[in-house]
């Protein structure tokens, strides 16, 4: 009998083996990050409601819409956390981590991200991001490292059908100057009551409109990059020299502008078709002005999110084999009290050797013990019975081919490292 509570609407949760592809493909994130110096953070869930209304913008669906904010019993407006730049950049300032050493500061993390949206497919109300960040230095050098470094993690993963989509969203010089030729155009729209206020307040969003009609309205809307100044048409030209020199693909997309309000210059999203309207698995960009919205100092940076939900819905979609490694290498198979007493122990050897090692419990018989190895999705179960025991050796069984051959007891251990590392 199952139990009568169930998690709430929109959340995504994974179990066993589904999860060992979350962890795996976390690990293997982690690891392309630590061998690129960037140092971990474990951060708040919530925070302050003003950071994100001042660092992600009043006018985007994020604050507008899609925040859980909740009053505390001191009367402190809290916000569950609708993504992660924010709080990077928040917990580097407090934290002083700008003023330890050279810049940039170079940091990630990863957990669950919460917006209040309607649940679908690769749509979550609790959904898992990894984010890193780059802080403190505005260097094209730096904004084609984190994207090379996303796009290497997705190669890493056996995907082949992700495509990066570029943009440049211009500065503090440039960018007002399109944001008024846009404006004007934008007003001569047919346009619903709401998104003419936007048009006021942030058109650039409008941009990125996805209803039909809204879209076809703007097909012919000028864009940003004709109208980059001369010092961000360099820096951009740049950033995709870098890419080139990488080897990483890249599409230029005009129309790009993401959906929060800090991004300026590099912006970038990774696509996969294969995903339908959710297709967009990760993105980031340049927020240069952010620290200072926050209350910081002048503080440049650049960084990205990945969604880890949709990166395995896209592994999904090519059918992938990527799942790290197994949750189960050996299986122990014990026939007696005393070869219990040993398996054990010897389980517990198997493991202290770096080996993912399992046994059966509960004293079940020769066949309920190796329907389990069967299931455990080990590559080889170690079978003792108290006569192996006496003879001083244990059965080592191949699952996948039924192969068994008696080692000695004191060989089981190196002689399962030399066989799994073939």
């Amino acid at each position: 009998m199952s139990s009568s509570f169930q998690a709430p609407k929109g959340v995504s949760e994974y179990v066993p083996p589904r999860a060992e592809r979350f962890a795996a493909i976390r690990d293997a994130f982690a690891e392309r990050a630590r061998r690129a110096g960037y140092g971990y953070l474990e951060l708040a869930v919530f925070e302050d409601t003003d950071l994100f209304r001042r660092g992600v913008g009043e006018s985007t669906d994020v604050v507008s819409k899609e925040m859980y904010t909740f009053e505390d019993r001191g009367g402190r407006s809290l916000t569950l956390r609708p993504e992660f730049t924010a709080t990077v950049l928040r917990a580097v300032l407090e934290h002083n981590l700008h003023r330890q050493g050279g810049l940039p500061v170079k940091v990630w993390t990863a957990g669950p991200v919460f917006r209040a949206e309607r649940p679908q497919q690769g749509r979550y109300r609790q959904f898992y991001q990894l984010d890193l960040e780059a802080i403190g230095t505005e260097d094209p050098q730096v904004d084609a490292e984190t994207i090379a470094l996303a796009a290497r993690w997705y190669r890493s993963l056996g995907l082949t059908q992700v495509r990066l989509l570029l943009n440049s969203l211009g500065c503090k010089e440039c960018r007002p100057v399109y944001r008024a030729v846009l404006q004007d155009f934008l007003r001569g729209l047919d346009l619903d009551e709401a998104t003419r206020a936007r048009v006021e307040i942030n058109p650039l969003r409008v941009l990125d409109d996805k209803r039909p009609d809204v879209r076809a309205q703007v097909a012919d809307a000028p864009l940003m990059a004709d109208h980059l100044c001369a010092a961000c048409k360099e820096y951009h030209d740049r950033v995709r020299a870098l890419l080139a020199d990488l080897g990483v693909a890249w599409e230029d997309e005009p129309r790009l502008v993401r959906g929060l309000d800090y991004y300026t210059r590099t912006t970038y999203e990774f696509d996969h078709p294969l995903l339908g309207a959710q297709s967009g698995i990760g993105g980031g960009g340049r927020y240069d002005g952010l620290s200072e919205d926050i209350g910081g100092p002048p503080l440049p940076g650049i960084g990205f999110g990945l969604g880890l939900d949709r990166t395995i819905l896209a592994l999904e979609a090519e059918g992938s084999a990527f799942a790290g490694k197994p949750r189960c290498e050996v299986f122990g198979v014990a026939l007696g009290e005393a070869a219990e007493r040993r398996m054990f122990t010897l389980v517990d050897e198997l493991r202290e050797a770096g080996i993912a090692a399992d046994m059966a419990f509960g004293g079940k018989r020769l066949k309920g013990a190796m329907k389990d190895a069967d299931r455990s999705g080990a590559a080889y179960a170690v079978i003792l019975g108290d006569r192996d025991i006496a003879g001083g050796e244990a059965q080592l069984k191949e699952l996948a081919t039924g192969d068994q051959t008696a080692v000695p007891l004191t060989d089981i251990t190196s002689t399962l490292r030399e066989r799994l590392s073939e």
